[in-house]
């Protein structure tokens, strides 16, 4: 890699940082080009150098928040028995995750793809996010005879939708309003879904 790249990966990385920041601070509402290169120490034409509009910009953030994600679930999650209990660990650690990051999940569930040339990649690495995190323990669910390889799709089926369902209350009715009644909710489900 040339200086030329070097610095132009640098330069990447500062509109990066700026709009994860604030992403994490003030939500999808709090981003704008003029509030990313401000913060970046850039003025908002230069942003068009480095990316083709606002969007591309912030689903680039997305690897960044999955791989943070991956990191949180595995850290809360490791010290679960195998089979259902990490599952169900690795499960609430991802809801956890989301429900402490509210900018998070707006980007992940809540903004429209748009025209991205990358949407189909960055759809299906949001989506894929659960599963991935969840394939391991439910292979071993499998192996051990806790589910079929049906009861299985349908065990992680009922997370891909419930989890996303429960945080958009949680995160745009506050329903329920504390994050304490959110998991103790969110315990519930996981204990109806585990039965």
């Amino acid at each position: 890699m040339n200086n030329r790249q070097i610095q132009e990966e640098r330069i990447k990385g500062y509109f990066l940082d700026a709009a994860k920041h604030l992403l994490r601070t003030k939500g999808l509402q709090g981003v704008s080009v003029r509030s990313v290169a401000s913060l970046a120490g850039y003025s908002y034409a230069t942003l068009y150098n480095y990316f083709k509009d606002i969007k591309e910009l912030l689903f680039r953030c997305v690897e960044d928040f999955c791989r943070e994600a991956e990191a949180f679930v595995q850290e809360r999650s490791r010290d679960a028995e195998g089979g259902k209990a990490r599952l169900r660990a690795t499960a609430r650690a991802y809801a956890e995750y989301l429900a402490g990051h509210p900018g998070v999940f707006e980007l992940f569930f809540l903004e429209r793809l748009g025209e991205l040339e990358s949407r189909v990649e960055t759809a299906g690495r949001i989506t894929g996010l659960l599963d991935g995190l969840c394939a391991a323990s439910l292979e071993a669910c499998v192996a051990e005879g806790s589910y079929d390889p049906a009861e299985a799709a349908a065990v992680m089926e009922e997370l891909r939708y419930a989890l996303p369902g429960m945080l958009l209350l949680y995160h745009n009715r506050l329903a329920p309003r504390e994050e304490e009644a959110f998991l103790n909710a969110l315990d519930r489900e996981l204990d109806r879904i585990f039965r």
